[in-house]
């Protein structure tokens, strides 16, 4: 499925229902009076959070959505039906940004979240509604009103645990693929993966949203490669694992400047994102020797002042381990925010 993650669209409620004019007839009932009914309401428009959803892929074409009217009254103070409501699905992540203003409507954080982005129209009154004592029989009603209009940009950012990061061709599609059912494309060149992927690690009850975000390169943040496009979706994110292919480089020193490479694109569009909690990993050690291993791990860990650890996607060396980091990160940072609530 092609990810989209930003689109233009229109939404509509419906109007409301047209009041009716009308008048009593019933044998021995002369000047009965009045009896048109009011028109119903307009459909709201709502839009609705689905975790089943990861892309906004099914809102392109059609730009236009619009609920249904509200019917019209009738005779015997009979009441047009109310229009039905219209539901928009949309990822769990999705942003409403109106386009007129650049404002934030609402952010979609939740499964099931409902929001009202249009109000349907109230229905007309009928001439039965006018009746006074000075106006017996009306021979007026209202019209409906009109449905209410909302140019929205929908933007989603994915909703994640914990975000591979690192150059292309670093090994995330092969790890996401090892750590989940995910099963994205792999290939021994750049790029390869050109939208993120999700997958979802299973320990045991506890589970771990991932996202591999596409191959960063030098200027990212600027719009290189595939620039800001994806590195957004890190913002959502709790934590970061962020890779490094040592079978690569030449010595531990180019590895590090590729580490540092990343951290300086996440400073650049978001100083925040250095704050985030980070596992670094050695990948692809199955093209090197324990020596070599040993050699790029001791020294990475004393230039950048904190663990690495090797791992191999294809064999599962410390696979396992990584994933109960990833849990125990995770678990950090929800008890981190409980306290600060």
């Amino acid at each position: 499925m092609k990810f989209i993650d930003e689109v233009d669209i229109e939404v509509i409620s419906g109007e409301g229902g047209k009041g009716f004019v009308g008048y009593r007839r019933e044998k021995y009932v002369p000047l009965g009076g009045p009896d048109g009914g009011d028109g119903g309401e307009g459909g709201n428009v709502y839009f609705q959070g689905d975790e089943g959803l990861n892309t906004l892929l099914h809102f392109r074409g059609l730009k236009t959505f619009v609920a249904e009217a509200g019917g019209n009254g009738g005779g015997s103070n009979m009441q047009g039906a109310c229009g039905v409501d219209l539901f928009l699905k949309v990822p769990v992540g999705t942003m409403l940004i109106d386009r007129e203003t650049g404002n934030l409507i609402t952010d979609i954080t939740e499964h099931g979240q409902l929001y009202k982005a249009c109000e349907g129209g109230r229905g007309g009154k009928g001439n039965a509604h006018f009746k006074t004592s000075v106006k017996q029989t009306p021979n007026f009603a209202q019209n409906g009103e009109e449905g209410k209009k909302l140019l929205i940009h929908l933007e989603l950012k994915l909703l994640a645990d914990i975000a591979l990061i690192g150059l292309p061709n670093a090994g995330k599609s092969t790890l996401i693929s090892a750590i989940s059912s995910a099963r994205p494309k792999i290939a021994d060149y750049p790029f390869t993966t050109l939208e993120p992927n999700l997958g979802v690690v299973e320990l045991g009850d506890k589970t771990i949203v991932v996202t591999d975000i596409p191959g960063l390169i030098e200027g990212a943040a600027e719009g290189k490669g595939l620039g800001v496009k994806f590195l957004k979706h890190i913002e959502r994110t709790s934590a970061l694992v962020h890779l490094v292919d040592c079978s690569m480089f030449l010595d531990e020193f180019e590895a590090i400047e590729a580490y540092s490479t990343i951290r300086d694109e996440l400073e650049k569009f978001n100083p925040e994102l250095l704050n985030k909690k980070e596992i670094v990993c050695l990948t692809k050690i199955d093209a090197m020797t324990e020596e070599e291993i040993e050699k790029f791990r001791s020294s990475m860990e004393l230039q950048l002042d904190r663990k690495v650890l090797p791992i191999s996607g294809i064999s599962g060396r410390n696979i396992e381990l990584l994933k109960q980091l990833m849990l125990r990160t995770k678990e950090i940072i929800q008890e981190e925010l409980k306290k600060e609530k």
